[in-house]
């Protein structure tokens, strides 16, 4: 490689295993197409200790309050984006401790935004704008781990204080150096080479979604493996919420309605209600302990231990 040839990252390699692949029939085409993803969905394994400690970092500064802030651009941002938004509706955690910095802002969802990830001082401003503090989390992805607009925001981040979770698929990328915790998903070279909506997008999918699960789940927003703290805003989370209160109570389906009621469709106040407590009181319980249903509920079965 010449001096004037940076080396391209992994992301951007050919890889020789695809090397005539229009030419192929098509099911030798899927079959291969569907083996890359695989390999994409195993290179995550290596990748858990950082999310452990992305997850154990994040924790304490969640239950103060604080942010997730997701940054990205391109497919590392709409999966960041679809990350985020499912939050609410999975675990009621409230939309507005959730951030989105998309280079293209959300005319970029739909269609791509020419320049808007070179641009660094427009993350750099937005960033600004969202005055990141120490108790906020930032999520910041991009397969190559050079784009100037991430990197620019999750630097700006830093520098006040957050804490940066970066994802990135080359192992030298700059994002995962300047961030505190740093979740490298090795997968390599792509499919068709250059584009990254593949093995890196879905080793990006699975980290995110294990990242924002686990620490839902640690913060008690899960319970007996059951979405207990969804919000019942349409037909089917509703049959849902009646369907987990009846089997976590043992309770009638008339009882269950009736505390779904009380509750304002809220499931884990509507689980204590079921338990016996008043719609206030039940609300007090969850917030004095944070939320968590499973320590509210030990309280209940086990006073001495509240």
């Amino acid at each position: 490689m010449s001096a004037d040839r940076p080396a391209l990252p992994a992301t951007e390699r050919p890889l020789a295993r695809f090397e005539g692949a229009e030419d192929w029939p098509l099911d030798e085409l899927l079959a291969a197409l569907w083996a890359h993803q695989l390999a994409a969905a195993a290179a995550v394994r290596s990748a858990l200790p950082a999310l452990t400690a992305a997850v154990e970092a994040a924790v304490p500064r969640i239950r103060r309050g604080g942010r997730l802030i997701y940054v990205g651009a391109g497919t590392s941002g709409r999966l960041a984006v679809q990350d985020g938004v499912e939050l609410w509706p999975t675990f009621s955690f409230p939309p507005e401790r959730v951030a989105f910095l998309l280079a293209g802002g959300e005319e970029a969802l739909l269609r791509a935004v020419a320049g808007a990830e070179d641009d660094g001082d427009a993350a750099r401003a937005a960033m600004a704008r969202l005055a990141p503090g120490a108790d906020d989390v930032v999520l910041a992805v991009a397969a190559s781990g050079r784009t100037p607009f991430v990197r620019a925001a999750q630097k700006e981040a830093r520098r006040r204080g957050a804490l940066t979770v970066a994802l990135a698929n080359d192992p030298g990328a700059p994002l995962l150096r300047e961030a505190d915790v740093a979740v490298l998903l090795d997968t390599g070279g792509e499919f068709p080479a250059g584009s990254t909506r593949m093995g890196a997008a879905t080793a990006q999918k699975i980290a995110l979604n294990l990242f924002s699960t686990a620490l839902m789940t640690r913060l008690g927003r899960i319970h007996r493996g059951r979405m207990v703290a969804l919000v019942a805003a349409n037909a089917k989370l509703h049959r849902r919420a009646r369907r987990l209160l009846a089997e976590l109570s043992g309770a009638s389906a008339e009882a269950v309605e009736r505390a779904l009621a009380a509750a304002g469709g809220e499931v884990p106040t509507a689980l204590l209600i079921l338990h016996g407590l008043e719609p206030a009181r039940a609300r007090a319980l969850l917030a004095a302990h944070e939320g968590h249903i499973g320590r509210a509920l030990k309280t209940l079965i086990h006073p001495e231990d509240g």
